[in-house]
Order: structure tokens, then sequence, then C-alpha cells
């Protein structure tokens, strides 16, 4: 009687890998949104404030990637390649470090923390991954000199008008005390910021997780020790310091090592299968998913203007994606 053969060991395929990432990236992108409007919104009792919750992310992530960044300066060191800055923590030359970390860590995670406190989940769905696309083609624009297609300024235009019927109807209900126009303002300020800080990281030409942990580092070695200090001196109004351990381990595990990490990972995986394009028409369900998960998930109500701007957001970055298409590729397809 002949032996059995040995099963092969189960292996992941490139498609289901590919899956595997595009489902991950979706959830957390979307429940960052969800999470972080009932973290801090102060209607629903929250105990930690934006800032808190951006200490927790930069220590969460640091957690991880402040021992990764060290491991592979030494191994980059032992190659003799490199560049190391910040006590041989960030991969990257220090004039790249800065940078990048000022407008991907620090300031993104200020201001688009802050814009939770002011404006429901709804106006982030359409303000912040919604005018992405919109920041980032000007800025590459202005920057490296990309040009700007007849069909790609189409697909700006229709974000732009769909970002007005959020922040326009917010401005004009400011003058009844409303404050939702302070959180879509830092929205927006936060989504050119992370745009900024791509238009950055193509042009400097840096590897993603070389990125993820230079500004990662700049971080927790500005932010959080700065915030350390002003907190416990009672200067700021810091409740981070006060807050039961399982509420910053739950804060530290979903922003820093969920948002941050495996989010980071995913998202350079799926682009790694799908390429740029296809990943960006994936990321365009962010804004929806968002959108009904605030109805569902938070009970806010889904307006006319909310409803009609996260349209026009997604058309338009559906239309932008297709701008970018090669026509080759586009034949090819067809």
């Amino acid at each position: 009687m002949s032996a059995t053969p040995a099963r092969a060991p189960f292996a992941w395929s490139d498609r289901s890998l590919g899956l595997l990432a595009a489902a991950i990236t979706l959830s957390v992108w979307t429940s960052f949104i969800l999470v972080s409007r009932a973290s801090v919104d102060p209607g629903r009792g929250g105990g930690l404030n934006s800032f808190d919750i951006a200490y927790c992310r930069m220590v969460g992530a640091g957690l991880i990637l402040l021992p990764w960044g060290w491991w592979m300066v030494r191994r980059d060191r032992a190659r003799g390649t490199g560049a190391p800055s910040l006590m041989g923590l960030s991969p990257l030359p220090l004039g790249v470090t800065v940078p990048l970390g000022l407008l991907g860590g620090v300031l993104y995670a200020m201001l688009a923390y802050g814009g939770f406190m002011f404006a429901p989940a709804m106006h982030a769905s359409v303000l912040l991954p919604g005018s992405l696309p919109l920041w980032t083609a000007v800025l590459a624009w202005w920057w490296l000199g990309d040009a700007i297609t007849p069909l790609r300024a189409m697909s700006l235009a229709l974000i732009v008008l769909g970002d007005l019927l959020v922040g326009g109807v917010s401005l004009v209900r400011a003058w009844d005390g409303g404050q939702s126009w302070k959180g879509d303002l830092l929205f927006m300020t936060a989504s050119c910021c992370w745009a900024a800080y791509s238009v950055l990281a193509r042009h400097y030409r840096v590897e993603a997780v070389r990125a993820t942990i230079a500004i990662t580092v700049l971080g927790c070695l500005t932010y959080v020790p700065v915030y350390t200090v002003l907190g416990l001196l009672d200067w700021i109004p810091a409740r981070v310091f006060d807050a039961p351990w399982p509420v910053l381990a739950r804060q530290m595990g979903f922003h820093g090592w969920g948002t941050v990490v495996i989010a980071g990972i995913s998202f350079t995986a799926m682009i790694r299968y799908y390429g740029p394009v296809r990943s960006t028409m994936i990321t365009a369900l962010v804004p929806g998913l968002s959108a009904f998960g605030a109805v569902f998930l938070l009970g806010e109500p889904l307006r006319w203007n909310l409803g009609l701007g996260l349209f026009l957001v997604t058309a338009g970055i559906l239309f932008g994606v297709r701008a970018v298409i090669p026509k080759a590729v586009r034949a090819k397809a067809a």
C-alpha cells in the first residue's frame, strides 16, 4: 500500500492577501471616524479630550514602531546604508523626518481629533477623507508640477461643491451659535496636512514603513514629552493621567496600533496587489461607509446637504481615479 502524500502547508494566494488587506484598511479607516467621534464627543461623556487621544495614538504606535526603527537603523548601518536621525530611532534623515513628522504625525493628529470635538462624524466622512484628493492634486500641481487634466478638474470641482454643501451650511448656522464650522475647518486643515505629507513622501521617494516610523518617532520625541510635562504641571487640561488603565489601553490599541501600524501595513499591501488607482477606488468607499455608520451606530441625522455632499465627493473621487488611468490600461480593461 502506497504512502499517503503529505499535504502542502496552507498558503495565502496574492488575491486572498489583497482582499484581506483591503478589508482591514476599509474597516480601520471607517472605524477611525466613528471611534474618534464617540471618544471625544462632549455630549457622550468621553473621559478624554482630543489632545489626550493624540497622546494615546503616538504612545501606542511608539511601543511598536520605535523598537522597529531602532532595529532598522542598526540593520542599515550594518549594510553601510541609510542616514538615520533622532538618536538613531528614525531611519530617515532629519531634514526628511521633521517635515513628514510634523505634517503626517503631530499636526494631523491634533487637527483631526480636535475636529471631532465640534463636528459630528457625518461631517468628517465628507471633509476628512473626501477632500484628500482635492488637496493632494492642488499640492502636487504646485510642488511637483503635475498636470490637472480637464476630467480631473471636473472631479475636483465635484469635491469642492460637496465640501461647500457641508461646510457652507455650518458657516450659515454659526450665526445661530452653531459650533460645527470649527470642526469642519479643522477637518479640512487636517486633510490638507495629510495631503502635504503624501506629496512630500512622494517627492522624497521614501518607503511607507520608513515614513510611518519616522513620523511616529518625531511625535514621541516632541509631542509626548511636552504634553506629559504640561499635563503633570496642570498647565493644560490633560485627562490622560487620571484615566483608568483599561480606557488608555483601548485608545492606544485602536488609535496607535490599529490606525497607525495595522492600517499602514494593510494599505501598503493593498497598493502592492491592486495598484494605486484601484486602491483609491476601494478607499472611495470610506466616506459612504463611515457616513452610514454615523447614522446607524451614532444616531446622527442624515440631512439633505450632507447626503448630497457625500454623493458629490464620492463621485468626484471616482472621476479623479478615472482621470489618472492610462489610456492603454483603459482600452485593455474594455
